[in-house]
């Protein structure tokens, strides 16, 4: 053992005994890193949860009524906030609660906002009286007369038309629907795409 001199003789311990620090304190030390570590966990899952409620959702297409643009099974990046904030873009896509059955959600793409008229002739769409099948879409014969789009709705369409379930089927949206706005289809790796 060490021993420091201090003054008139004696002699003081320069080093706790054998061993360094105390066990005791070398347990607290250890017990408040894991607090600790805990704290920040507990806290981290909390903030994704939040973040995932109220900014942005992941979501995974089921089915083919988007192709060329997704594909069945990819997963998406969506922000919820967005529309809250500003507004809905023609050619936006976007996830909406499905109006026969808000419990399940869609994919689909706007092309009509309110105050366009909407329709389609020999499956070729029309915006405002001009052709807008600018977005790589499947095309099918069907035929729309022509509709306005009232305040405070949307019009959607599939990209693959054909097999789509959509504003033809169910009507306009309301905006209250729309859950967010796709941002990024990050799986499949090799199709990775932001929008």
């Amino acid at each position: 053992m060490l021993f420091a001199f201090r003054g008139h003789g004696r002699s003081v311990p320069a080093t706790t005994p054998a061993g360094g620090p105390s066990l005791a304190t070398a347990s607290a030390r250890r017990g408040r890193r894991g607090s600790r570590f805990l704290l920040d966990a507990l806290l981290g899952a909390s903030l994704m949860i939040l973040a995932h409620v109220f900014v942005i959702q992941v979501s995974v297409v089921k089915g083919h009524s988007m192709e060329p643009c997704l594909h069945d099974g990819d997963r998406l990046v969506v922000d919820r906030v967005s529309y809250s904030l500003g507004e809905v873009g023609r050619g936006d896509v976007v996830v909406l609660r499905y109006p026969k059955d808000p419990s399940v959600d869609f994919v689909k793409r706007v092309v009509g906002l309110p105050g366009d008229r909407v329709a389609m002739h020999g499956g070729m769409l029309t915006v405002n009286g001009s052709l807008a099948d600018d977005y790589g879409c499947i095309v099918d014969a069907q035929e729309l007369a022509e509709q306005e789009v009232p305040p405070g709705h949307v019009f959607v369409l599939g990209d693959n038309r054909p097999v789509s379930c959509d504003s033809r089927e169910f009507g306009l949206v309301p905006h209250e629907l729309l859950k967010g706005k796709v941002r990024v289809r990050f799986w499949p790796l090799a199709n990775a795409t932001v929008f």
